[in-house]
């Protein structure tokens, strides 16, 4: 049984930093993709970041771009959503999702597994 366990959430103050860490069991941490989405109330979930399988490539989304980082540690079945420069739009439950392939995508139903979300607010 696949599990993904978010963790690192919390209330920090605009232009604060977080990391996130999502932890996986019960899968080949290694052979895929990794994402990360958030959720905001009210809002539709929304695409943040994909790492691919070995690390080596990255997308972001537009509001992500030069303020978040997504690196992984294989040997830890560990994801983070390393996250700078933060403003109250950020706030959000953050989802850390495992891919059907290797490289991944912005597309959430390419990913079939997901965490419980971390809550994350940022005050103005």
């Amino acid at each position: 049984q696949v599990q993904l366990v978010e963790s690192g959430g919390g209330l920090v103050q605009a232009g604060g930093s977080l990391r996130l860490s999502c932890v996986a069991s019960g899968l080949t941490f290694s052979r895929h993709a990794m994402g990360w989405f958030r959720q905001a109330p009210g809002w539709e979930r929304e695409y943040v970041a994909t790492i691919s399988w070995s690390g080596a490539i990255t997308y972001y989304a537009d509001h992500a771009k030069g303020r978040f980082t997504v690196p992984r540690d294989n040997a830890k079945n560990t994801v983070y959503l390393q996250m700078s420069s933060l403003r109250p739009e950020d706030t959000a439950v953050y989802y850390c999702a495992v891919n059907e392939g290797e490289y991944g995508s912005s597309r959430a139903g390419s990913y079939v597994h997901w965490g419980q979300g971390t809550q994350v607010t940022v005050s103005s």
